[in-house]
């Protein structure tokens, strides 16, 4: 069982003697508190490498009167995925969660590395229909973290903290008005943005905010970050057959671009090596891709033409040739996954998410990461200039990239430049990104189609006319896109 979860929660640090503050103000008309106690003991499992924390991911087996079963957490930009089993005995790992971490452990062992039980008070939070506002956590932690290797002791620790959750039926306000009780009654916004983060790292500064980190490393840090987060989401959802190579693709094209439109802030070893891994990656999963928009787009061309001018078996021919072709990519992107080389890709991925390697010229302040961005979108303006002047199909494929990647400096620096101008300058490439994309998806589908075409021609039962017709109709759409373009550039 498994759920795509939207964060709703909040986490506070708390001393020994925190006193839990009033919470009737916060409850409507009709509505009530319920408390109970409840104990939590959960078992949390990586490799000895910690290689699922460096993804931020987390899977743990909770016993206990409240959430037994084993839980795989991967977090995603907008929302994070929770993956639940029933509870099992020993531990040995369930085959499907071990073929689902597989990848982010970079195929080594996954056993236990930390145990930590909590006592907790539970406040929740219910309308007059009873239905969950929130809840809060009143959570007494003891943890104990194995030794990192042979022999080494357990380090053992506790603490008091509080979480706050939103129910279905929460809202926001909700959430911030139980965070100022909590803070008058002097809980602190946490340091640590898990329980085990703080078991595995007691003493550290802490991993959930960025306070003190220069703009340059911050921006590039959390832009990276967000990326990864999309790639390594991709790789658990397709080891659970699921379809997230867009989503996935364009993790990696915001991650490549990022590597060449700010090349001068990092190392240049470090980013062509990257760059070129990603790249490979991406055109594995692009065979797949390439196949589920052609299908789409052209059974869509077909459904809207006149019945009289659909010549044949043209629907079933598509979809048998095109679909073939996309389950015989699939297999070598499941393939892909279990490679030592797309291993090597996580590993690198771990490390720039966190502490990309970066240059002098990284630490000379945000001016340099605008400079960068306005450079991008200099080049995006120049490219789509000459493509349209020379009416060049690749041409304009160039300048379709340069628009991305200018569109995508534009995000990275929406913090700097300001919030306003900065979506003004990414909607106005997002905007020349699409028309572009939409003359390339008219140019690259021209092929298929010839071949589509011949087929049937040749085929007993079947023509090639309508194929021909599909033709047309793309090279059409293509010339409406560069009008289209040419408008935009004006």
């Amino acid at each position: 069982m498994s759920s795509t979860q939207r964060d709703r929660d909040d986490r506070y640090d708390a001393n020994a003697d925190f006193g839990m503050p009033d919470l009737a103000g916060v409850v409507p008309p009709g509505g009530r508190v319920d408390e109970d106690p409840v104990t939590v003991h959960s078992d949390y499992f990586d490799t000895a490498d910690r290689d699922l924390r460096a993804h931020r991911v987390s899977l743990r087996r909770r016993s206990g009167n409240i959430g037994a079963g084993w839980r795989l957490r991967v977090p995603g930009h907008k929302a994070h995925t929770d993956i639940r089993m029933p509870l099992t005995t020993g531990d040995a790992l369930p085959d499907e969660l071990a073929t689902l971490v597989s990848g982010v452990a970079l195929g080594k062992p996954v056993h236990p590395v930390a145990t930590i039980s909590t006592a907790r008070r539970r406040h929740r939070i219910l309308d007059a229909d009873g239905n969950l506002l929130a809840e809060i956590a009143d959570d007494t932690v003891r943890s104990t973290v194995a030794g990192g290797c042979a022999g080494d002791a357990a380090i053992a620790g506790k603490w008091r903290e509080v979480g706050v959750e939103l129910g279905a039926a929460g809202d926001r306000a909700l959430l911030r008005a139980i965070g100022t009780r909590l803070t008058r009654a002097g809980a602190r916004p946490a340091r640590h943005s898990s329980k085990l983060s703080r078991a595995l790292a007691p003493h550290g500064t802490g991993d959930s905010g960025t306070s003190g980190v220069d703009p340059v490393q911050k921006s590039l840090t959390a832009y990276l970050d967000t990326q990864v987060q999309e790639i390594i989401a991709g790789d658990v959802q397709l080891r659970r057959g699921l379809d997230p190579i867009h989503p996935t693709r364009v993790g990696i094209r915001r991650f490549r671009s990022t590597l060449r439109v700010f090349k001068n802030l990092l190392d240049p070893d470090a980013a062509a090596r990257l760059d070129e891994e990603l790249s490979w990656y991406a055109g594995v999963l692009g065979e797949v891709r390439d196949r589920e928009v052609q299908r789409a787009r052209f059974v869509a061309a077909v459904t809207d033409l006149p019945d009289e001018l659909v010549l044949g078996p043209v629907a079933a021919r598509i979809e048998s040739d095109l679909l073939a072709e996309q389950l015989r990519y699939r297999a070598e992107v499941m393939a892909t996954l279990d490679t030592e080389r797309y291993r090597a890709i996580l590993a690198d991925l771990a490390r720039w998410r966190s502490a990309p390697p970066l240059t002098d010229d990284a630490r000379s302040g945000a001016t340099v990461l605008k400079k960068a961005a306005r450079k991008a979108t200099r080049k995006a303006d120049k490219r789509l200039a000459a493509a349209l002047d020379d009416g060049d199909d690749e041409g304009l494929h160039r300048a379709r990239k340069a628009a991305k990647r200018a569109r995508y400096a534009a995000e990275l620096t929406r913090g700097i430049v300001g919030k306003k101008k900065g979506k003004k300058k990414v909607a106005q490439y997002k905007k020349i990104q699409q028309v572009l994309g939409d003359h390339q998806d008219s140019v690259v589908a021209l092929g298929p189609l010839r071949t589509l075409g011949a087929r049937a021609g040749t085929t007993e039962g079947e023509n090639g006319f309508t194929f021909g017709l599909l033709y047309g109709l793309e090279l059409q759409a293509a010339q409406r896109a560069r009008e289209d373009a040419a408008q935009l550039a004006s």
